[in-house]
């Protein structure tokens, strides 16, 4: 414990135990920056690959063997002057899951040397010395490995996001994590113009979110005189009159939020980005930063505006019955896999937004369940995008998947697993979340969205048995595309997803009863 002492101020604690995590992957992060700029191109990648892993491991270490223990249930522990920043049973969950599902995402960057609209080239395509290919791979391999300390600066501001007790912390995670990425998501080379269209895009409405947020943590704090999370929540408990303040500041908060994580009306960056950013870098983004997101709109919700819920409620129902709506019926005109799966993520946000809107401690633990099989789905699904190549490079357009069952009944039988698990098929993880946040919404007295997600999830199954038909049921063209052998790290990253997907459907107690102990966020 750290104490500064300095005369007519109050002296602040920080309290380093519980930030040890954070700062490991703040430091892999630098010393990344410094390898980049220090090192030759050549001596760059396995560098790297050292430092961001082992950022990670050793940071989830740091996590489960120090932290977890000194986060008691109904512990008050708080690190960070002032107590900015609460390390409470939620914020460990969601910190977990975000370096376990960044470990996942990073064995795709490791495996997929980001150079184009996917695009990543596969290590054994390089054979012939002089050859494009080779060529390809070398500029892919070599010039772009600031990817990862990139990546590690946006894990380190996921990690915080969630974490945030104060107006102040929440914008300033929300920027660290978020610049990362508006660079990672232009990095393809072969799609160039459509990945820096895909950027500036993100750049200029993210911007315009993260203004939002700020205008209205201004009018919050006008109306509470706090920023922290307690004192917002104490302000209302004493004056329940309702107060254009706080409404406006709510409802601005939101919209920086639901940005965030893709929901409707603020989703129109999700499916341009998600198709213009190489796919690996895709997968990190639909899967890690929602994870990130909902953990600080749950904070927010939960604690900030914890006695307001009757207020912020319609909010949540709105944008969840839109982002359901939405994503399913658009996702059938779709004809990218990577839209598809793009306005999926849509809709899968407004499926997690119904247990946000059951305002009760059930709600809390479906959601973060959820957030667990979703996340390793989703990151599955897209590594095997990464597979299906033809000569452009990734065969993203659905009528090149055709017959993809007969080419390859592996891989098509997995990334069917996955679409199954996205509609909720029993025995798969999809089911069981769904189901956990139905029932949670149901005892919150939100039968009506209970009603529309049942309705939702029966137009989302639609299109993913479309693709399945597609895949299975459909003869292959002659000049169809190939797919690429994976090697260990993409195996290992779709292997996990798959081994994740198939417990939470068929053994998923530990699970829930892991995010039951963990749904209590403490002011």
């Amino acid at each position: 414990m750290t104490h500064l002492a300095v005369e007519g101020f109050a002296t602040p604690e920080f309290d380093y135990r519980l930030i040890i995590p954070t700062l490991i992957v703040f430091g892999g992060a630098v010393f990344g920056v410094l390898v980049e700029a220090f090192l030759p191109r050549t001596s760059r990648r396995p560098v790297q690959l050292v430092l961001a892993f082992g950022a990670l491991i050793g940071a989830s270490a740091y996590l489960l063997l120090v932290t977890i223990p000194h986060v008691a249930p109904g512990s008050v522990v708080r690190a960070g002057a002032q107590g900015t920043i609460m390390m409470d049973r939620p914020a460990v969950f969601l910190q977990a899951l975000v370096l376990l599902l960044s470990l996942v995402a990073f064995l795709v960057f490791a495996e997929r040397r980001i150079d184009a609209g996917g695009d990543s080239f596969t290590p054994s395509a390089a054979t012939i010395p002089g050859s494009v290919a080779e060529r390809e791979l070398t500029r892919a391999g070599v010039t772009q490995t600031e990817i990862w300390p990139l990546a590690l600066f946006s894990v380190a501001g996921m990690m915080l996001f969630p974490a945030a007790n104060d107006l102040l912390m929440l914008f300033v995670a929300l920027e660290v994590l978020s610049l990362p990425l508006y660079l990672m998501v232009g990095l393809s080379r072969r799609r160039r113009l459509l990945s820096q269209e895909a950027a500036l895009k993100y750049f200029l409405l993210g911007a315009f979110s993260s203004a939002f947020l700020l205008f209205g943590s201004a009018l919050l704090f006008g109306y509470s005189g706090s920023i922290s999370f307690a004192g917002i929540n104490e302000a209302i408990g004493t004056n329940l009159a309702l107060d254009p303040l706080l409404l406006i500041g709510t409802a601005l908060v939101s919209v920086g939020l639901l940005f965030k994580i893709g929901a409707v009306p603020f989703h129109s960056w999700v499916p341009d980005v998600y198709q213009g950013s190489p796919t690996p870098v895709t997968a990190f983004m639909a899967a890690v930063t929602k994870v990130a997101a909902f953990g600080a709109l749950l904070r927010v919700f939960y604690v900030a505006l914890g006695d307001y819920s009757w207020d912020w409620r319609p909010i949540i129902w709105g944008a969840a019955i839109l982002s359901m709506v939405v994503g399913s019926v658009l996702a059938i005109t779709q004809t990218d896999v990577k839209r598809i799966l793009a306005y999926s993520s849509i809709a899968q946000a407004g499926f997690i937004l119904t247990g946000v809107a059951a305002a009760n401690t059930a709600g809390i633990s479906s959601t973060l369940f959820y957030l667990v099989a979703y996340g390793f789905g989703t990151i599955g699904a897209f590594a095997v995008v990464t597979l299906v190549r033809d000569a452009s490079g990734e065969a993203t357009h659905l009528s090149r998947w055709a017959g993809l069952g007969k080419r390859s009944p592996l891989l098509a039988g997995t990334f069917a697993l996955f679409l199954l698990a996205f509609a909720g098929i029993p025995l798969t993880s999809g089911f069981t979340s769904k189901f956990a946040v139905f029932e949670a919404a149901a005892s919150g007295g939100a039968t009506a969205l209970v009603i529309v997600g049942v309705l939702m999830s029966a137009v989302a199954a639609f299109f993913y048995v479309r693709v399945i038909v597609l895949m299975f049921f459909s003869e292959p063209a002659p000049d169809g595309p190939t797919i690429a052998v994976p090697s260990f790290f993409t195996t290992v990253a779709i292997a996990i997803s798959v081994g994740v997907t198939v417990a939470l459907g068929v053994v998923p107690s530990w699970v829930l009863e892991l995010a039951g102990d963990s749904a209590v966020f403490l002011r």
